[in-house]
């Protein structure tokens, strides 16, 4: 199996290739820059994993250890070897092989080049209108690549996203290759409370609440924009609601095309709020709703505001982004949000502590998991009626689905573990122990692989999902609550509650 921690030596070889790739379209020098660091990579050491720690009592505090003065936790410790030279033999082989591959590989022009260059940059490309003088940074150009389509409002549902591979093919499966540690990013105000992929190649960390930021990067790990929660409700739609209000990010969820963002916040700062809920709660105390933000990307402005129930938590999008579903903690229920009027329709109760949220296109359903039960509610999307699916385990967090619809996976926040689950007849046909306090996963584009975030024991596990067995587990710092997946790139971003994001890159085992 390949080292859980990549070398010293490993990383400046691969930020010395990263730059060079820098100058030319991925297709071209970016792919002979990957190959190279594939090879680079067998010849060099790496650095032990370091051990587990200790699993404890599970736990869904998001407000806890906040405060108005930090989040008063202790910060994550990286033991990074020093900090080697660079061998000359090492640093002559790769840069030859670099000018080897794209002497064969040279088929663009310096128009091509230069607007790749201005893209990577954040600059307007030639398809690209002018940036709003707003934006603290315009969009990169999307990922998504699908002939003929334009539009979010199509009356067919849009297929899986096309994207460009910025990494070579190696012929393996997610659930094959071997996740290495790449990078660790820190920095002023970043306290990472969830991270989201936006299509397009931008990453949100939604920051602990009394940071009152979110804070966008790239797939270069560079910080692009960082946007203030501070809205005028009033401007937005909301007369009655006069004067400066704040938010509290929570979760976030892009639209498929990657132009606009939506934030839950778990609460609003300013005039009229002042029954806030809590981590532990119940309807019956009344608590403030608070309102879901849209960003729009090209501009990494807020430009709606939508009210939705009490600590609105979980977001996600049916198929056509028409609908915006958000689950409110504290309210015990799912809103339902018209995107076209940016108003809430509908509130399904559900029961207590309602979080994660997978929307299956196929059946047209919405799956919900009620962390303060053993089930998950099955919402169908054209009645709005909910069935359930009963006795999965104590908690169940986050829900993902098989990108094919074949599956069901649910963390179980109680047990450590997370359920594979047949939507079909609702059975548990397989549970795989990840760690304690299972919280958030994503899941590869093949569908092979979980990735899967433990915040009690500091570590992300990789699940088959063929076999259900944990392939790998990776110590990774201080507390791991969001986790994302960049297909593009095979990068798994992980969010710490302590205050970094941590980049896995999967890649080929040794041989």
């Amino acid at each position: 199996m390949a080292p859980d921690v990549i070398s010293t030596r490993s990383r400046l070889a691969l930020r010395m290739l990263r730059t060079v790739s820098m100058a030319a379209p991925p297709p071209q020098l970016g792919w002979s820059t990957n190959m190279v660091a594939t090879i680079f990579l067998a010849s060099v050491g790496a650095e032990p994993p370091r051990p587990s720690d200790p699993d404890q009592a599970p736990v869904d505090a998001d407000r806890a250890g906040e405060s108005p003065a930090g989040p008063g936790r202790r910060r994550p410790t990286h033991r990074w070897t020093s900090r080697p030279r660079l061998r000359v033999l090492d640093v002559v082989v790769a840069l030859t092989l670099a000018v080897v591959f794209l002497a064969a590989s040279v088929n663009f022009s310096v128009d091509d080049m230069v607007n790749h260059v201005r893209l990577r940059n954040g600059e307007a490309g030639p398809s690209d209108p002018t940036a709003s003088s707003a934006a603290t940074m315009s969009t990169p150009a999307s990922d998504a690549t699908t002939a003929g389509s334009t539009s979010t409002t199509s009356s067919s549902v849009p297929g899986p996203p096309v994207f460009t591979m910025l990494v070579p093919a190696d012929g393996l499966t997610a659930a094959q290759r071997t996740m290495i540690q790449t990078e660790v990013i820190t920095g002023p105000g970043l306290t990472p409370k969830s991270v989201v992929y936006i299509p397009g190649g931008l990453f949100f960390a939604q920051n602990m609440m009394y940071s009152h930021t979110i804070t966008v990067y790239n797939r270069s790990f560079e910080p692009v924009a960082t946007i203030e929660d501070e809205v005028r409700l009033e401007e937005l739609g909301h007369p009655n609601r006069p004067g400066s209000f704040q938010g509290a990010p929570v979760e976030a969820a892009p639209t498929s095309d990657g132009r606009y963002v939506y934030v839950s916040n778990y609460q609003m700062f300013g005039p009229g709020f002042s029954n806030p809920g809590d981590d532990v709660c119940r309807p019956a105390s009344e608590h403030d709703n608070s309102y879901l933000y849209r960003v729009n990307v090209a501009t990494m402005a807020i430009d709606q505001a939508i009210e939705v129930g009490p600590v609105p938590k979980f977001v996600a999008l049916t198929a056509r982004d028409d609908r915006i579903l958000v689950s409110n903690w504290c309210g015990y229920d799912l809103s339902v949000v018209d995107a076209a009027t940016a108003r809430e329709t509908h509130r399904i109760p559900l029961g207590a502590y309602p979080r994660g949220i997978a929307v299956d296109p196929g059946r047209n359903v919405a799956y919900v998991a009620v962390m303060g039960s053993y089930d998950i509610a099955v919402i169908d999307l054209d009645t709005l009626a909910v069935s359930w699916i009963s006795g999965v385990g104590s908690g169940p967090r986050h829900l993902v689905m098989d990108p094919a619809g074949r599956w069901l996976y649910a963390t179980i926040n109680s047990a450590g573990e997370v359920a594979k689950i047949d939507p079909v007849n609702g059975e548990v046909v397989a549970r795989a122990p990840t760690g304690s306090q299972a919280r958030s996963m994503t899941i590869s584009d093949d569908g092979s692989a979980l990735y899967v975030v433990n915040y009690d024991s500091n570590t992300v596990a990789k699940v088959a999902t063929d076999t259900f067995t944990v392939t790998q587990r990776i110590v990774i710092g201080d507390q791991p609550i969001g986790i994302a997946y960049d297909p593009a790139t095979r990068n798994v971003w992980v969010a710490l509650y302590g205050g970094a994001l941590v980049v896995l890159t999967d890649t080929a085992p040794d041989r």
